[in-house]
């Protein structure tokens, strides 16, 4: 070790007895020891600079730091793009090149360079690159930010995530990465890019959704902090999530990202998801959020997400685009580290018709003044390129000076930062813009203890990340997160020795839906008291569990977007025929609120004594409510239509307990017990 004697840094404490050494992670850096204490040189310069002087403030380091780094290195400080590992395939696009082996943790370097919309895949103007080669990214773009998609082991992400660490850390100022992921630890039938990794080896419980249905809170902030934990284990430090939006509008694709329609009760949720994640304040243990979507993204109009020019418009019919604002100031107040503004653009409302990454009263008079919002405003993946709803006619680096000047801090989607240096490097934004965004940035990474040590256990993570305890506890979170909707002359639980015929119907969107689902069969059947048999005719009742399918968000064309199960890949006469077989247990996964009338009416609601709603969660967790083995406690998040012409004439802004008496099939908060 070295061993230095210096003045410059004053510690933020009063006496040496205080100061609590953190322990140190180097790997292409010295270690220099001073008055027993140990500190990184990160820029190698054999003596302790400010910013590497832990016990001083974030803020003070963000400072020192800041006036060290060039403008080449603030300009890619400022972008958040994806990265891959070897032989990962990305999600951007078909033309792509097969992967030449299993995916291992060393790096990508290939660039990925888009002349379409990735999600759209509409002909771009000018082409986009979607992630950079690790190596280039790093070390000539300055990427310090990026978002991991991969679905892989805990080790792999580890090591992985370790090789970037020491990458950046080898750099002149030996500034860490962040490495960010949209959820990974839900059951969720609509994974996708850019929304959610699905089922991941981290513990597994239900959706967003299930997660509200349990109306438990403690559970909730549990959940949030075990994730934390199994994240932070390999090595990820920053979530793409969760959406504080509201679902008011049924039939955006996005519900069931949601906490429902319920805005105390989804600000309710936030708190405890982001005081889980981060604690009661960021620290080297925490997991920092990233809130989504300012100022809410349900009220897209007609149900049409802004993901596509023609669901550009946010609309609000009900005059309530301030309930949408109820869960962003519960995560503000429990300190959420960043907020992403959604693509839309207000529409009939005081502020510009542009879309919100553009929309200085939106982020700069709304969400920075009167919210008291003093985190980090993170564009969606691509306003700029892709999504400039309301500033089409902009030139991308006009786009940019818009973006900067109404608050933006952190730029998804583009991994080049050319366009973004050419606008600051022409004078076209002031440089104290791009300061105070590079202060935010680096005050997240200071106070996560990424300077310290971004290093992981690799051998740790393995044995922690979805470990038996954890197990149990999303397991119970599975079964509370199922509600029971109707249970007519006490069905359930099911009397011992009852013959059950357990069918899965789950067809895909835009195929014809004809044919029977899955029967399941469990691993175990002497664990229950019932007898599983093979066909409807040998059983005493049906266990139907039906989960829809509507159009795909990224498959949208811009057709009306309906919710009737005949339009959501359910062959309504093969189930009307089945339940009429039978008594029939119907329980339906909702990811939306969806209208059964066409199964479930005047006329057939005799053959289903008994319905259930399932968010997300397994076939054993509703055998055991339907066998008894677990009470139902689960409570509706949001409302049901009765019709699609209820559904359609719903206002885009307002929940559907505010709707009136004749609009509810299942109402908000409905659920009953045994």
């Amino acid at each position: 070790m070295l061993m230095l004697s210096v003045s410059t840094a004053t510690p933020s404490v009063n006496a040496q007895s205080r100061v609590q050494q953190p322990v140190l992670g180097a790997r292409t850096v010295r270690v220099l020891t001073l008055n027993g204490l140990k500190f990184k040189d990160l820029n190698r310069n054999n003596q302790l600079d400010r910013y590497e002087d832990w016990r001083l403030s974030a803020e003070e380091r963000s400072r020192d730091l800041l006036a060290k780094m060039s403008v080449e290195q603030k300009v890619g400080f400022m972008l958040i793009s994806d990265t891959r590992l070897k032989n990962e395939r990305s999600g951007f696009g078909p033309n792509q090149p097969a992967p030449t082996g299993p995916i291992t943790s060393e790096f990508s370097e290939d660039d990925i360079v888009q002349s379409s919309n990735i999600f759209t895949r509409r002909p771009l103007p000018t082409p986009v690159m979607n992630a950079a080669g690790t190596t280039k990214g790093v070390t000539q773009f300055h990427l310090r930010h990026f978002i991991l998609r991969a679905n892989v082991s805990a080790r792999t992400t580890a090591e992985w995530a370790n090789r970037l660490q020491a990458l950046c850390e080898s750099q002149p100022l030996g500034i860490p990465a962040i490495v960010a992921s949209n959820p990974r630890n839900h059951i969720t039938a609509s994974a996708a890019m850019g929304t959610s990794v699905g089922k991941t080896v981290f513990s597994v419980w239900p959706g967003e959704l299930g997660l509200s249905a349990m109306r438990d809170p403690e559970l909730v902030r549990e959940f949030a902090d075990v994730a934390r934990q199994e994240w932070a284990a390999v090595g990820l430090r920053k979530g793409y999530m969760y959406m504080a939006d509201i679902a008011t509008e049924p039939r955006w694709q996005r519900v069931d990202g949601t906490f429902g329609e319920n805005a105390d009760w989804a600000g309710r949720m936030i708190t405890e998801i982001v005081l889980g994640f981060q604690g009661k304040t960021l620290g080297p243990a925490s997991v920092a959020l990233t809130t989504k979507h300012f100022p809410g993204g349900g009220a897209t109009k007609a149900g049409q997400d802004p993901h596509f020019e023609f669901g550009k418009e946010e609309v609000f019919p009900g005059g309530m685009l301030e309930n949408n604002l109820i869960p962003f100031k519960a995560a503000i107040k429990a300190g959420t580290s960043s907020i992403m503004p959604y693509y839309s653009m207000p529409v009939g409302t005081k502020y510009e018709q542009v879309a919100y990454a553009y929309n200085k009263g939106i982020l700069s008079d709304l969400l920075r003044k009167e919210l008291g919002f003093t985190g980090i405003i993170n564009s969606d993946t691509g306003p700029i390129d892709m999504m400039p709803w309301g500033v089409e006619k902009l030139s991308l680096t006009e786009r940019y000076k818009k973006s900067l000047e109404a608050g933006v801090n952190l730029y998804s989607g583009n991994a080049n930062p050319a366009k973004l240096l050419e606008t600051v490097q022409t004078g076209m934004v002031d440089m104290a813009l791009i300061d105070d965004s590079v202060l935010r940035l680096l005050r997240e990474k200071f106070l996560l203890g990424l300077f310290e040590n971004p290093y992981v256990d690799e051998d740790a993570a393995e044995k922690l990340v979805g470990n038996a305890r954890f197990t149990e506890r999303a397991n119970l979170a599975l079964r509370k997160s199922i509600v029971l909707l109707r249970n007519e002359a006490r069905t359930l639980p099911l009397k011992a020795k009852t013959k059950v015929y357990f069918e899965s119907y789950q067809k895909k969107y835009g195929t014809p839906p004809t044919g029977p689902g899955t029967v399941y069969a469990p691993a175990n059947p002497q664990a229950y008291a019932v007898e599983f048999v093979n066909t409807p005719e040998a059983a005493d009742v049906i266990l139907l569990w039906i989960a829809p399918s509507m159009q795909p968000l990224f498959g949208s064309d811009g057709s009306p977007l309906q919710l009737a199960l005949s339009k959501c890949a359910v062959e309504v006469g093969y189930i009307n025929a089945l339940a009429a077989k039978k008594p029939t247990i119907l329980a339906l996964n909702y990811t939306n609120p969806w209208i059964i009338d066409e199964v479930y009416n005047t006329t057939t609601n005799s053959n289903m004594p008994a319905v259930l709603a399932t968010f997300g969660t397994t076939p054993e967790a509703l055998l055991d409510i339907v066998t008894g083995k677990f009470k139902p406690t689960g409570k509706m998040p949001f409302t049901t239509p009765l019709s699609e012409s209820a559904a359609s004439q719903q206002r885009e802004d307002v929940p559907g307990y505010r709707e009136g008496a004749n609009y509810a099939l299942f109402k908000y908060n409905e659920g009953i017990s045994y």
